[in-house]
């Protein structure tokens, strides 16, 4: 199934309704012998949101209704560190997050973030469903969560500012711009002689309609379908990092699913996150000119100067201590050398 542009950003039929967005009815044999709960941080008419409603609806038909999930997206349920903490506790069964503010928690998890190291979505999904993603996902075990086999994509990340464009790293100079709640991500903007400032997403917009901080960073998609060009003028395209979103189970509840059921469960997410990757090629590709007659200002910016930056700031030698060089090596095999 394809999802064209304008069905994703008007998806009416996904409005949020009170207790989650729920899967449509199907014919069931009896009451949830599971009912769970997934959050998620994005607008409901985000690619992940639409694939999250197919996913339920689909678990909910292959199990006979014995696995309901409810979905509850827009930070409903809280911050991303407040719904990282319910999923630990067992508040949330579901959970997709970023693997740079996961590193809150799993230190090493942010190390497909390092900023740029991708060149492309070739590198990327090699590293993600090769190697990488598998030192990953073993990472997260050891904090007691299960991380699905594909990571769903979020996309490569661009400024924007209500100041002026970003056309090198010089033009990060005491930028004050959001970031999320991540070290890595803090440490790349102070390496730019930047002032980040780590905000949780659902607050975003009015940090930046108050001025709070200047300019954020996100992909395409979410500039859009959170409606971030209302309170920024200029889009830098840095491409300065990858970004993802880990679907996460907690064990526990995880576990609790009888092996069939659990089989069912994870087919259908890594399925929905397969549909997803697509979806958000798709409409980043796109958003350009879209973003453009909402009046947002496009601009080139020169790469190698950030990466230069970077460099000269000891930025990358520092992760790769951090990091330890099993975990650099992996990441060097995909990206080549950056250090």
């Amino acid at each position: 199934m394809t999802i064209s542009r304008r069905t994703l950003l008007k998806t009416s039929a996904l409005a949020a309704i009170a207790g989650g967005v729920a899967a449509p009815h199907v014919a069931r044999a009896q009451s949830p012998e599971f009912s769970y709960k997934y959050a998620n941080n994005l607008p409901v008419t985000h690619p992940m949101n639409v694939r999250a409603a197919e996913m339920v609806e689909a678990i909910a038909k292959e199990t006979n209704g014995r696995v309901e999930i409810k979905v509850f997206p827009s930070s409903q349920l809280g911050g991303d560190t407040d719904m990282l903490s319910q999923l630990r506790s067992g508040g949330i069964e579901f959970f997709t997050l970023s693997p740079l503010i996961l590193s809150t928690l799993v230190p090493n998890a942010s190390i497909s973030g390092i900023g740029f190291a991708f060149p492309d979505y070739a590198a990327v999904w090699k590293a993600m469903d090769g190697d990488l993603g598998t030192y990953v996902r073993g990472q997260i075990g050891k904090a007691g969560l299960v991380a699905m086999d594909k990571i769903w994509d979020n996309g490569f990340r661009q400024i924007t500012t209500s100041t002026k464009p970003i056309e090198s790293a010089a033009d990060l100079k005491g930028l004050k711009i959001r970031v999320p709640v991540s070290p890595l991500w803090t440490s790349m903007f102070k390496a730019f002689e930047s002032a980040p400032a780590s905000i949780n997403f659902a607050e975003v917009y009015t940090a930046l309609q108050t001025r709070t901080v200047d300019a954020q960073e996100n992909p395409l998609a979410i500039i859009s379908t959170a409606k971030l060009y209302e309170v920024q003028k200029n889009c830098s395209l840095t491409n300065h990092m990858w970004d993802g979103f880990w679907f996460l189970a907690n064990r526990r509840a995880y576990e609790r699913l009888p092996e069939d059921l659990r089989a069912i469960v994870t087919k259908h997410v890594n399925a929905a996150g397969l549909k997803q990757r697509a979806d958000v090629f798709e409409l980043n590709a796109s958003l350009r000119k879209e973003l453009e007659g909402n009046g947002l200002a496009f601009n080139a910016t020169k790469p190698e100067s950030f990466r230069d930056q970077l460099r000269k700031a000891g930025f990358y030698a520092e992760w790769k201590a951090k990091y330890g060089d099993e975990a650099w090596g992996i990441l060097e095999s995909v990206t080549g050398k950056l250090s």
